[in-house]
């Protein structure tokens, strides 16, 4: 499974999903089975049976990916992340479970991809998204395992998506023009300066 999966991608609006990949079901099955095998070879009473099934479901939810979106609007200047997670929804007896997160799309100014450490798994890889403000927020909430290149592939997508590299060359080459400026005033002074020292030396001389 990739990093993330275009579900709508338009001239305006950039839809992007991701679900719980085959390692976190995987996991679902194998510690849920552990819990049934448990409660039926087990010889306690039906307390403890069902206590060893749902503690078993709820470490394997725990461990879960969540189900998570991103919608990057050019009409409305917003970015929506939303997240969904089975285990605070279930923890929560369905009150809670999804978050949503506004962004001002003006504000950001690049995309980057960053590694991260996920526990007892190695390394893993997610995109950050850099704002003008001077802080980051990752796209997703969870990395994604040995997969740099399908992280790279959404961080090029995005890029062209809101013309970044465009939006990046034209502030250097701002830089670069404030730059010369300043340069150019610095040497008209030291000129003006220089003459200046030049006309009191031959008001001396007279």
């Amino acid at each position: 499974m990739g990093y993330m999966t275009v579900e709508e991608h338009s001239i305006t609006l950039l839809h992007l999903k991701r679900s719980p990949g085959i390692r976190s079901w995987s996991l679902l099955v194998g510690v849920a089975s552990v819990g049934l095998a448990a409660a039926y070879y087990s010889s306690d009473s039906i307390l403890w049976k069902l206590f060893y099934v749902t503690g078993c479901l709820f470490v394997a939810m725990q461990n879960m990916e969540e189900w998570e979106e991103a919608v990057f609007d050019k009409t409305k200047n917003r970015i929506e992340l939303k997240s969904f997670s089975l285990y605070a929804l279930v923890l929560t007896l369905w009150r809670k479970g999804q978050e949503r997160i506004v962004l001002d799309l003006t504000q950001l100014c690049d995309v980057c991809v960053q590694e991260e450490k996920v526990r007892y798994l190695g390394k893993g890889y997610l995109l950050m998204l850099r704002l003008a403000a001077g802080f980051s927020y990752p796209l997703t909430q969870s990395a994604t395992l040995g997969g740099r290149s399908d992280v790279e592939a959404v961080a090029s997508l995005l890029k062209r998506f809101l013309g970044l590299e465009e939006l990046q060359q034209r502030r250097r080459q701002e830089e670069d023009a404030e730059f010369g400026e300043g340069e150019e005033g610095e040497e008209d002074d030291s000129l003006d300066n220089s003459s200046d020292s030049d006309d009191e030396e031959e008001e001396d001389d007279l």
